[in-house]
């Protein structure tokens, strides 16, 4: 199958039965396709669809954002989780603002020197919005071109993912290349998925290496395992009288980097020292453990309800404050802490 006939059956079929009634196809403007495209990145389209709707209405262009407080920025983001995404969409906002006048750069090269851009991303943008050709490679093409060619391998492993790399390029037709982004991505989302791919419904079928072969199951080849490490935490619900909870903001980088979350400590007896908080330890409670899972680890936290023994020298040091739970204010939330504070009986 020649490049052209590859491009020229995936616009046939997007032109039948892609999706055309996305948010984000809307405004086909580089920053619409940009923000879009970071928050597709690791997530669902059903999940994202109401995140960037609301996104969008208080952050219009790409001033806006640059101009918003990081935490107002966090706070519409919580919940979609990989959070550094949102920390350096923020900042190339500012770059793209104060440094190119609110313009994106128009190259791959140009787009891939902003935070949190990498080349698939810079592709899908310039093609998108610009109508430029460049390639794409997110998850969703790596398993097409995987499957197509039976390309063997973790697509991760850098000589697997420089092969997938030459058969994007190969096939990224000269005409239509937004249109073509959006297909192939769309061919990956919707019939070439991970688990039971519609093969009699894709246009690829016919030259299929893998369909043909019977390897549609074990291709692309999965990442090798591993066992995710464990970390235990205890996280301090702390209230004061008027039944507001003591948060305090993580540093800028990191796990949850620039979020408000509950304070913490490894042990309780150490618990005055780490926290660097009074606390009254006879009056600790411990409540139901939960997990939460990073990609590299499992995170196990014991939230413990805890009274303050001197409640004066609260907001010394690390930034603080007290969050009234009836009347949430905007700001970034660590997703485990969020859902700790809505099952928090109000005081």
């Amino acid at each position: 199958m020649t490049p052209q006939q590859f491009h020229t059956a995936v616009l046939q079929w997007f032109d039948r039965h892609g999706r055309h009634d996305l948010p984000w196809q809307a405004h086909k403007t580089a920053y619409h396709t940009w923000v879009s495209e970071i928050m597709l990145q690791q997530t669902q389209v059903a999940t994202v669809i109401p995140y960037f709707e609301r996104f969008i209405e208080r952050f219009p262009d790409v001033h806006s954002l640059a101009e918003a407080p990081q935490d107002e920025v966090l706070h519409l983001w919580t919940g979609l989780g990989y959070y550094a995404r949102a920390r350096n969409l923020h900042k190339a906002a500012r770059i793209v603002a104060d440094d190119f006048g609110g313009i994106f750069p128009d190259s791959v090269d140009g787009l891939e020197a902003l935070p949190g851009i990498g080349r698939s991303t810079a592709g899908a943008i310039l093609s998108i919005s610009t109508g430029r050709r460049a390639a794409i490679l997110d998850g969703n093409v790596k398993r097409v071109l995987a499957r197509f060619y039976a390309v063997d391998g973790w697509p991760g492993a850098p000589a697997v993912m420089k092969e997938l790399w030459q058969h994007a390029e190969r096939n990224t037709p000269h005409a239509r290349v937004g249109d073509y982004t959006q297909a192939m991505m769309d061919l990956g989302a919707t019939l070439c998925t991970r688990g039971k791919p519609s093969c009699l419904l894709c246009p690829l079928q016919p030259h299929c290496e893998a369909f043909a072969q019977g390897r549609t199951g074990e291709l692309p080849a999965p990442r090798p395992k591993k066992t995710l490490p464990v970390r235990q935490t205890l996280m301090l619900l702390i209230r004061n009288e008027d039944g507001e909870v003591l948060l305090q903001q993580r540093p800028p980088s990191g796990i949850w980097g620039g979020l408000w979350s509950l304070p913490e400590a490894t042990d309780l007896r150490d618990a005055e020292g780490e926290s660097g908080l009074a606390l009254a330890l006879d009056s600790a409670r411990p409540l139901e453990p939960v997990r939460h899972t990073f990609s590299h680890f499992h995170l196990d936290i014991t939230p413990v309800l805890v009274k303050l023994r001197d409640a004066g020298a609260v907001m010394e040091g690390t930034p603080r404050l007290w969050y009234n739970i009836r009347q949430p204010s905007s700001i970034g939330l660590a997703a485990p802490v969020k859902r700790l504070l809505e099952c928090l009986p109000q005081a």
